[in-house]
């Protein structure tokens, strides 16, 4: 946890500015959401062998509820979460990743559905028991848990629920390596790191209950470097979800995780 708010401060800081490169790496770009998108994240099943599908699995029907997109980023997910029903808020503390979900969601004919904010998921500027639902993508990685599990539960509505997708790393071994490393790529802020299960168990713990499930074991990794036929790709990824259902232990070693806590 920071030791104190200045060091919060640095924290936000170096967030904002990540978050304005990646606006300006993708401010020409095309933001309109494809309908096989839109149509892929509609029902995935609950054996999908990809986390994000699995993860719109979790929120289940979401017509009429209230849904904050946390983290929402330049929109993607918040499209698609209005094309589930929901009627949704994005926050982001980047405002300029917000004004290009503005944009997104005006070019994808949502605009009147969407309400966005530019904030802090520290201090999250909304009242108490305001959302039945709050998802977050890759987000908790770049926060302090516990001032966002206090934002989150504050939030919900009694009986709501979070749904997150966040990449782990349990080696400290490797945790130390990466530190050793000097190089960060452009666009990746110095206090992003793979969180581990340890840490989202810690970050359930005020909430009435916690489902957690693994995905991406190193192979799954290694395979996403490389360009592969979109068959193959997808043959990797149902063998990772065939051998993480049939041995428990091998998932200390995936990547990724996809949880659910409920208020």
């Amino acid at each position: 946890m920071p030791s104190d708010r200045a060091e919060l401060r640095r924290r936000e800081q170096a967030e904002i500015e990540r978050g304005d490169n990646e606006a300006s790496r993708i401010r020409n770009a095309d933001l309109r959401v494809a309908g096989r998108i839109i149509e892929r994240y509609l029902a995935p099943p609950a054996d999908t062998p990809f986390g994000i599908e699995y993860a719109y699995n979790l929120l289940g029907d979401v017509r009429g509820k209230k849904v904050l997109d946390l983290g929402c980023g330049s929109g993607e997910n918040t499209v698609l979460l209005v094309n589930r029903g929901a009627e949704v808020c994005g926050l982001d503390i980047s405002n300029s990743l917000i004004e290009l979900a503005r944009r997104r969601a005006e070019v994808n004919g949502v605009s009147e559905r969407v309400e966005l904010f530019t904030g802090s998921a520290h201090e999250l500027p909304f009242p108490d028991r305001s959302f039945d639902v709050v998802f977050g993508m890759a987000i908790l990685n770049y926060l302090d848990l516990e001032l966002a599990s206090r934002e989150v539960w504050r939030v919900l509505r009694s009986g709501g629920y979070g749904v997150f997708k966040q990449p782990v790393r349990n080696s400290r071994f490797l945790s130390k390596v990466r530190r050793l490393i000097p190089y960060r790529p452009p666009g990746v802020s110095p206090f992003e790191r793979p969180l581990t299960d340890q840490e989202l168990e810690r970050f359930a713990e005020r909430f009435s209950r916690y489902h957690c499930k693994a995905y991406q074991l190193p192979f799954v990794n290694v395979a996403r470097w490389f360009p592969i036929e979109g068959g193959l790709a997808a043959l990797f990824y149902r063998l990772d979800g065939a051998l993480l259902r049939r041995a428990e232990w091998l998932r200390w070693y995936a990547a990724v995780r996809v949880i659910k806590v409920v208020k």
